[in-house]
C-alpha cells in the first residue's frame, strides 16, 4: 500500500459525498449539464476573442487567460465529482491526487492575480485613456499575463514541493477532492512550517488582489465623478461593471469555504458542497457575465452565432 521510495501512500480513497444511492443519477445528470455548460460558455468566449480581431485588446487577452484559468479549475473537481456519481470507487493515485491539488490550488491563486491585472487595466484605461496604448503595450501585457501565472504556478509549487516530502500515515481523504489540506491531514510529523507557508501565499495574494482591485475601482470612481460627460461616465462604470462583479463573485464563493471550515459543527456534506461551490460558481457565471455585460464581445458572440451556425439550419 505504500511506496517506499516515495514514503507516501501511493492510492488514496475519497470519502465523497454520503447519499443515498437513489439521488446520485440524477446529481450526476444535474453536474454534467452544469460541466457542460461551463466548457460551452467559457470555450465560446475565449474563440471569439480569438478569432475576432477587433478584441485582440489587453482587456479582452485578460478574459482569455481567466477562462482558461476557468476552465482548469472547473475540470480539476468536475470530472471526478461526476465519476463519484456512477461508481462506488472512491480511490485516486497518489500522483493524480497531488496533480489535481496543485490544479485547485493553482486556479485559486491565478484568479486572484487575474483579477488584479484586469483591474489595473481599467485603471489605465480609463484614468490615462491618452496613455493607454503606450502603457498597456504587447510587451507590458505579455509581462503581465507571466506574472500572473508566474506569481502563482511559482507560490503553489513551492508549497507542493514541501507537502510531498511529509510521510502520511492514512489513505482516507475526507472530502469530494484532493487538496493541500485535506492531504496534509493525513502527516504523522508535524506541518506548522507548511501550515505557515500556506496562510502567509493565501493572506499576500488575497490581501495583495484586494489592495490592488480597492486602489484602482477607487481611481476609477473618482475619474467618473469629476468628468461631466455623462456618455463617459455610463461607459466607464459599464465597462468595469462586468469584472467587478466577477471579482466579487469569486471573494464571495471563497468566503463560504473559509467559513465553512472553520466550524466543526458544520456536516461533513455541507463542507464538501461548499468547496464545490467555490470552485464552480465563478467559472460558471465568468462567460455568463462577460458575454452578456460586456458590449463588445456580445456583440461579437451574435456575430458568429448569425455567421456560423444561422446559415445552417
Amino acid at each position: 500500500m505504500y511506496n517506499s521510495s516515495l514514503k507516501q501512500p501511493i492510492i488514496f480513497t475519497l470519502q465523497g459525498f454520503l447519499l443515498p444511492k437513489e439521488v446520485t443519477y440524477p446529481l450526476f445528470v444535474l453536474t454534467l449539464l452544469i460541466y457542460t455548460t461551463l466548457v460551452a460558455g467559457n470555450g465560446i468566449v475565449f474563440v471569439v476573442i480569438l478569432i475576432e480581431k477587433k478584441l485582440h485588446e489587453p482587456m479582452y487577452i485578460m478574459v482569455c487567460n481567466l477562462v482558461v484559468c476557468d476552465f482548469i479549475g472547473g475540470t480539476a473537481v468536475m470530472i471526478r465529482f461526476m465519476s463519484d456519481f456512477l461508481s462506488e470507487d472512491r480511490t485516486i493515485h497518489y500522483a493524480a491526487a497531488i496533480v489535481q491539488a496543485f490544479c485547485v490550488h493553482t486556479y485559486g491563486a491565478a484568479a486572484q492575480t487575474i483579477l488584479s491585472i484586469m483591474a489595473y487595466d481599467r485603471y489605465v484605461a480609463i484614468c490615462e485613456p491618452l496613455r493607454y496604448h503606450t502603457i498597456m503595450s504587447t510587451g507590458k501585457l505579455i509581462a503581465l499575463c507571466s506574472i500572473a501565472w508566474g506569481i502563482a504556478v511559482i507560490l503553489i509549487l513551492i508549497l507542493f514541493i514541501m507537502n510531498v516530502t511529509v510521510p502520511l500515515c492514512g489513505t482516507l481523504i475526507l472530502h469530494v477532492y484532493c487538496s493541500n489540506a485535506s492531504i496534509l491531514r493525513l502527516a504523522c510529523v508535524d506541518i506548522t512550517v507548511n501550515n505557515i507557508y500556506g496562510l502567509c501565499i493565501t493572506w499576500i495574494l488575497s490581501t495583495g488582489s484586494f489592495l490592488v482591485i480597492a486602489f484602482c475601482y477607487v481611481k476609477i470612481l473618482i475619474a467618473c465623478l469629476v468628468k461631466r460627460d455623462n456618455n463617459s461616465k455610463s461607459k466607464a462604470i459599464q465597462t468595469c461593471s462586468s469584472h467587478l462583479l466577477m471579482y466579487v463573485i469569486f471573494e464571495i464563493a471563497s468566503l463560504i469555504l473559509i467559513i465553512s471550515q472553520r466550524f466543526e459543527k458544520v456536516s461533513l456534506n455541507l463542507k464538501m458542497f461548499c468547496s464545490i461551490l467555490s470552485m464552480v460558481v465563478p467559472p460558471f457565471f465568468n462567460p455568463i457575465i462577460y458575454g452578456i455585460n460586456t458590449k463588445e464581445i456580445r456583440k461579437h458572440i451574435v456575430k458568429q452565432f448569425k455567421k456560423k451556425v444561422l446559415p445552417m439550419v
